[in-house]
Formats: C-alpha cells, sequence, structure tokens
C-alpha cells in the first residue's frame, strides 16, 4: 500500500499550527521542514578525525527543534532547576525580535518584541540576560530579573558604539563584546547609520563599568570566547585576508592585557566563521557556512551568464569543530547556515545551532565550558 506523503504546503501550515513560525501579530515567517536521519550513528555528523568519535553520540541525531526566523543569531541557554530542563534564547534579527524555546514544553514564543535588533546573548554569573543591541541603540544591556534593562554601554571616548555583535562574560564578572558595523551597514538588520568609531573594536566592560578597547586592529570582528582556563581570548575577524579567521591572544595574569596574538583557524575553500563556543577540553564550536564570494568568472546557465558562488553552500552549511591549536575535528552538517551556537541541556551536553530559519539541536559527549 502506498502511503501518500504531505505537501510541502501542509507541513508549513503544521509548522505555523505549532506555533514555530509565528512572528508577533501571528504572520508567518519563513518556516521549514525537516526531515532527520533515521539511522545511527547520524550521517550529518561527519569525523574529520578519529579524535572527535568519543564527542559523538552513537544514538543521537539532529534535530530542528524551532523555526520560523529570518536570520537566527545569538543563541543562550537558562537552566532550570538542577537536573531539569531550561529554556533556549534566539535572537531573530531583521525580525527584530528575541525568541523562546522552552525544553520542557517544545513552545517556541516571542520573548521579546521590539528587542532594538538584539544580536549576541549570554548569562552573567548571577544568571541574567546580558544582550548586545545590534542597531538604533546601539548597546549593551542587561536584563533584570524584574525585567527593568539596565544600558551597561552604549558608547566609547564620547562616541557612540558601531553595532555590538557577540558578547562573552569572564569569570571576574567583566564583559567582553565585539563591535563591527553590520548593524547600521544597511537596513535588514536595523537601520542605516554612519559609524561614529574610528576602528572596529573588542570591548570591555570592567565590574565597576568602565569601559576600554582591548583589540583595536581587527577588521569587523565577530564571534569571542575564552579558554576554558581564561588564560587565550579567541575573536573571529569576519574580514580577515585573506579569508575569515579566528586570532588568539594569551590573558595576561590581571585579566585583561593581551599578547601573542596568533591565528588559529583560516576559515579557506569559501567557508564562513560566525559565532562560536568552547567545550571543556578546549575545542572550538564554530557556525559555518558560505562567505558569499562570486566565482572569478560568469558560468553559462540555462543560456544566461550568471556568476555563482564559490563553493557550495550545502556543502559548507553547519558547525565545524577544531581544536584548541585550529585541527579540524568534525563538520555537522545542516540545511542552513549555522550563525551561532550555544551549549545546554540539563547536563550541559546538548548542542544548539541558531542557523538562518530555524533552531537545531543535537546533544553530544562533549560539555560548554560556562
Amino acid at each position: 500500500m502506498k502511503i501518500a506523503q504531505p505537501s510541502r504546503r501542509t507541513l508549513l501550515r503544521s509548522v505555523a499550527a505549532t506555533g514555530m513560525g509565528l512572528v508577533g501579530g501571528g504572520v508567518l515567517a519563513q518556516a521549514f521542514p525537516f526531515t532527520p536521519n533515521q539511522r545511527y550513528p547520524d550521517p550529518a555528523v561527519q569525523i574529520l578525525d578519529p579524535g572527535f568519535a568519543k564527542y559523538r553520540i552513537y544514538s543521537s541525531t539532529v534535530e530542528q527543534v524551532a523555526t520560523g526566523m529570518r536570520w537566527a543569531e545569538g543563541p543562550v541557554y537558562f537552566p532550570g532547576a538542577p537536573g531539569e530542563p531550561g529554556y533556549v534564547l534566539v535572537s531573530d534579527i531583521p525580525n527584530n525580535r528575541i525568541m523562546k524555546f522552552d525544553e520542557k514544553t517544545g513552545a517556541f514564543t516571542v520573548f521579546r518584541a521590539n528587542a532594538n535588533y538584539a544580536n549576541g546573548n549570554t548569562r552573567d554569573r548571577q544568571g541574567r540576560l546580558v544582550t548586545c543591541e545590534h542597531s538604533v541603540t546601539r548597546r549593551i544591556t542587561r536584563t533584570e530579573r524584574d525585567g527593568r534593562i539596565t544600558v551597561l554601554a552604549d558608547g566609547f571616548e564620547g562616541k557612540r558604539l558601531n553595532a555590538p555583535n557577540d558578547i562573552v562574560v569572564k569569570s571576574d564578572d567583566s564583559i567582553w563584546f565585539t563591535d563591527p558595523v553590520f548593524g547600521i551597514n544597511g537596513e535588514w538588520e536595523g537601520a542605516r547609520a554612519k559609524p561614529e568609531q574610528a576602528t572596529t573594536n573588542v570591548y570591555r566592560i570592567a565590574p565597576d563599568g568602565k569601559i576600554s578597547a582591548v583589540v583595536t586592529d581587527l577588521l569587523n570582528p565577530n564571534g569571542l570566547a575564552f579558554s576554558p582556563d581564561e588564560k587565550k581570548l579567541y575573536v573571529v575577524e569576519w574580514r580577515g585576508t585573506p579569508n575569515r579567521s579566528i586570532w588568539s591572544w594569551d590573558v595576561g595574569a590581571d585579566g585583561v592585557s593581551l599578547s601573542n596574538k596568533t591565528k588559529v583557524v583560516d576559515a579557506a575553500d569559501q567557508g564562513a566563521l560566525d559565532g562560536f563556543r568552547v567545550d571543556r577540553d578546549g575545542n572550538l564550536w564554530c557556525g559555518w557556512g558560505s562567505n558569499g564570494a562570486l566565482a572569478a568568472e560568469p558560468s553559462d546557465l540555462g543560456g544566461r551568464k550568471v556568476f555563482q558562488l564559490r563553493g557550495k553552500s550545502e556543502d559548507l552549511d553547519g558547525v565545524m569543530v577544531f581544536n584548541p591549536q585550529g585541527k579540524p575535528l568534525a563538520h555537522i552538517r545542516l540545511p542552513e547556515r549555522c550563525a551561532n551556537l550555544a551549549f545546554g541541556g540539563p547536563k550541559n551536553n546538548r548542542l544548539y545551532m541558531a542557523s538562518c530559519h530555524s533552531l537545531y539541536a543535537l546533544y553530544v559527549e562533549s560539555h560548554g565550558a560556562t
């Protein structure tokens, strides 16, 4: 007996009915059906070095837990009671909102509308949400437990920040964030504006609130993270030459000074680095996809000369994992480019991947460093 397969329209209607594709006001954003791999181990988890095998769970597969966003970014996990499910917040930048995925119920709802084009998010050491407001307000904010918003930084040396992008909190309660110009380059992720800062920097907000520029020589810094012992700082250079790169610095005994700048990862072969996280072993789990570069010469496509991408997005999309020295360990393949990710779950071993229109998850035998 032949079983009829649901149409794409039926699948999308089903997605919308669950609330996974709803924006504030009930408008459907891009929502996509996803079929997980049936067999174990999941062939989407490609091992590039035998050393990664210990991190793969044989009977775990990539899951799509939410969809219906226009550009998913900045996931952050908030744990529940000990051993209990928590929730993930993820920015949907063009829709100007932060979404919430509840692990216990599976609900995907609007956490904050009119979010000032929030991009990167993190938790501070007191469990409060700290957010990069990517455009218009162009500031770093903290959401207090009673819901009030506290502005932590909105300028440097008398001039407005560019477009705060990604953020991390160190164990000394200092806050480090990147400030490229993406959020003011156009109207898609906010409002076009002229940069006021002469350079695109990495900043540190000290526990007393003082802000300082700790890295000033990167062209549009993006994702950032510390090693588990906080002796190294890693930062993505989005406009790296010739390719996007991850640089590392040694962090001084004062917890502030940086030295010994070293390139750890070079995103060759048209790869695009974005946000990333570090696990307890110091491995770098990196959002990955096409950098959008065009071929030098056009191809004939149906009788037309078309400049196509260098490399295929479908061969690049997902998460690349590197060891602390920059050696590729694995590629977790996804049907959409991954912009950023976070470890979560009650045991801190569930990898959440914010990828274009959807949020994906995969259980691994690895744990987030923080």
